[in-house]
């Protein structure tokens, strides 16, 4: 029987002979994008996902300064492979529990996702910050970056979903203050999300 590591190489190495060179991405962006083939089995992407262009190099940059890590979702934080960043002394959160957030949101009649980017804006200065399901996270995170309020060092925006997940994303595209990493459309999710932060983290343990 295969072992956890031996299925995972087993899995690239397919991933690598279905999807010949010349390929759409090379080096470390395709090293993020096998792996979010790998925690989809979904090919599509590789028409869909959307690099600024300095997105490694500060994805890099953020988590070997120990970065704040936050994500929309428990599913995301649980995804993040903790043994990856602990090198650095990178943390990871999700406010979506906190009962400030619950608090806030009810008073401004806003999604807990929402109010959960207001409680952590002071703190994502240089972070990174990692949607996979709710569009109005990655709306309020966007008002508050084109604000002026919070400079990530880069976005993981991937929300899914038929209800401003297409639009958000597309509106993430078109700034130009972040760096993102993105996949265009419909889809996304936590799983997906993930993906991203832990390919980071392996490239940055290779280096």
């Amino acid at each position: 029987m295969l072992g956890p590591e031996e299925i995972e190489r087993l899995s690239f190495s397919i991933i690598d002979r279905e999807v010949p060179k010349p390929r759409p991405f090379e080096g470390d962006e395709w090293k993020v994008v096998r792996r979010m083939i790998h925690s989809t089995a979904d090919f599509e992407l590789l028409e869909l996902v959307r690099f600024h262009p300095e997105a490694i190099q500060k994805g890099l940059e953020a988590i070997k300064k120990g970065c704040l890590i936050v994500t929309d979702t428990e599913m995301a934080r649980s995804g993040i492979g903790r043994g990856r960043l602990r090198r650095w002394g990178c943390k990871i959160e999700c406010l979506i529990g906190d009962e400030r957030v619950r608090k806030e949101a009810e008073v401004k009649g806003t999604s807990r996702a929402s109010a959960a980017v207001d409680l952590v804006s002071e703190r994502i200065n240089d972070g990174i910050y990692v949607i996979g399901n709710a569009p109005t996270a990655l709306m309020r995170l966007l008002d508050l970056i084109e604000g002026g309020k919070c400079v990530p060092a880069l976005v993981v925006g991937i929300p899914v979903g038929f209800v401003n997940a297409s639009e958000s994303k597309e509106r993430l595209i078109a700034q130009t203050k972040v760096p993102y990493i993105t996949v265009k459309g419909r889809k996304g999710g936590s799983a997906l999300a993930a993906s991203v932060v832990n390919a980071l983290a392996e490239i940055a343990l290779s280096r």
